[in-house]
């Protein structure tokens, strides 16, 4: 006559459950913890952060023809380009030789755009403010004014900082909105920290996975230089904006 299976004890199953569980939870939360915070795009030719709803691109003359139709038309998942920042002037007299094309090329397509100034500290902070000023109409649905400054060109703290806040002055009383200030992360805190906090700031900062390291707070984050988009035949830089469709309508001109 066989033996009668014995039923596993009650005493071992439980404990079996709860070592089962608990592996389970570690899991997912490792998973969780360890999740890629940049995820490779291969149309993109670059890794983008996670977590942020709007992507965009900067330009100049440097990306030669572009075919904005061709950039507002690219889409891979849920990553388009939202926005684009487009160099305008330079300097004391300097216009970016496409500005004016792109600029408008922009607008037909229907991306945001925006322009900014590439800031010499050695020259005059006013007269630089008057040539963007000449050169560049905004209109409602544009972003604010950009002034990229990252170079001392000989200046002196002193002067570099008092040219910079009259381009500031002399752009936010033009257009009636306050300008965006472009930089990296060592060039702001050796240069503009506690002087320029109260203005949006563009920081660029690469090699970093979640958001810049800079210690206040940030409206655009530059992240990559060598970002590939359908319409242009050049690299191009690549940046997020921090907060939602909503926060991003807010700061458009009105």
């Amino acid at each position: 006559m066989a033996k009668k299976k014995k039923n596993t004890p009650r005493a071992v199953i439980v404990p079996l459950f709860a070592l089962a569980l608990a592996a389970m939870v570690t899991y997912f939360v490792t998973g969780y913890l360890n999740r890629p915070r940049f995820v490779r795009y291969p149309a993109f030719g670059i890794d983008l952060p996670m977590n942020y709803e709007i992507h965009g691109i900067d330009i100049s003359h440097h990306q030669s023809a572009i075919d904005w139709n061709e950039v507002k038309n690219m889409q891979v998942r849920n990553v388009r380009v939202g926005f684009g920042f487009i160099k305008a002037t330079e300097g004391l007299a300097r216009v970016d030789e496409r500005f004016r094309r792109n600029w408008s090329a922009t607008r037909d397509a229907g991306i945001p755009r925006g322009a900014y100034h590439f800031f010499i500290a050695s020259k005059s902070g006013k007269a630089q403010a008057e040539n963007f000023i000449e050169t560049v109409t905004l209109q409602p649905g544009d972003l604010p004014p950009v002034l990229d400054i990252e170079q001392t060109n000989g200046a002196t703290m002193t002067d570099l900082q008092q040219r910079a806040r009259d381009w500031l002055l002399m752009v936010e009383a033009h257009y009636k909105v306050k300008p965006i200030i472009y930089t990296n992360v060592d060039f702001y805190d050796n240069f503009l920290a506690g002087k320029f906090d109260n203005y949006p700031l563009w920081v660029a900062h690469y090699l970093v996975q979640d958001k810049p390291r800079i210690n206040r707070k940030w409206l655009f984050w530059q992240h990559n230089e060598r970002g590939r988009v359908n319409g242009i035949d050049a690299y191009v830089d690549f940046n997020v904006f921090n907060g939602d469709s909503t926060d991003f309508r807010k700061i458009l001109i009105r």
